[in-house]
């Protein structure tokens, strides 16, 4: 169990991922010298709460990690296997070309922190148990794996990050391309 911060370091580290997420969303990388100069605290302020930059980033991404872990098994709980992979998998987009912490975090071959390595962990478990669920129910090509979801949905970001036009219309454009590759994923019906 770890011990809650005092009120003044609870506020440098709010302060500390505050910073980092507004340096996230404006596409410029962590340094954690910048950050420390940007918060207005000591540089040893900074280096005691995240070690390195990828400890900050995975923090910056993890309320967006649990947000989709949270989603996900919410998904698995619905009757309808189709429904509960294309939900998962709408929400995954939005998350997607929404927040800029997910891609590099998602993307990184190892892990900072145990919580991150957790996280991932349940989203791989989910989206291939909701896959699976949907393919055993016919509603999904048999020649889908759940190795293929990962680079498919990359896809789509990338083209909405690259083609989608300004934020405001990123989330419409990226549901039209998942609605699209969805379409092309959805098993061909039986005909007597």
């Amino acid at each position: 169990m770890t011990t809650p911060l005092r009120k003044d370091a609870a506020r440098n580290w709010d302060r500390i991922v505050s910073v980092a997420r507004a340096l996230v969303d404006q596409g410029t990388p962590l340094q954690l010298n910048d950050v420390a100069r940007r918060a207005g605290l000591g540089v040893g302020t900074v280096y005691r709460h995240f070690a390195t930059p990828e400890a900050l980033l995975e923090t910056v991404a993890a309320p967006c990690l649990e947000a989709l872990t949270a989603h996900g098994e919410q998904a698995l709980a619905d009757p309808d296997p189709w429904r509960a992979l294309e939900g998962f998998l709408f929400r995954t987009v939005e998350a997607q070309v929404t927040d800029a912490s997910l891609a590099p975090v998602a993307a990184a071959a190892t892990d900072t922190l145990p919580r991150t390595t957790e996280l991932k962990t349940t989203l791989r478990s989910v989206g291939t148990t909701l896959l699976d669920r949907a393919r055993d129910a016919g509603a999904v090509r048999p020649d889908l794996a759940p190795a293929d979801l990962v680079p498919l949905m990359c896809g789509i970001a990338y083209a909405v990050n690259v083609h989608g036009g300004p934020p405001a219309d990123r989330i419409g454009t990226a549901h039209r391309y998942l609605a699209a590759l969805l379409g092309g994923l959805r098993a061909a019906p039986h005909h007597a």
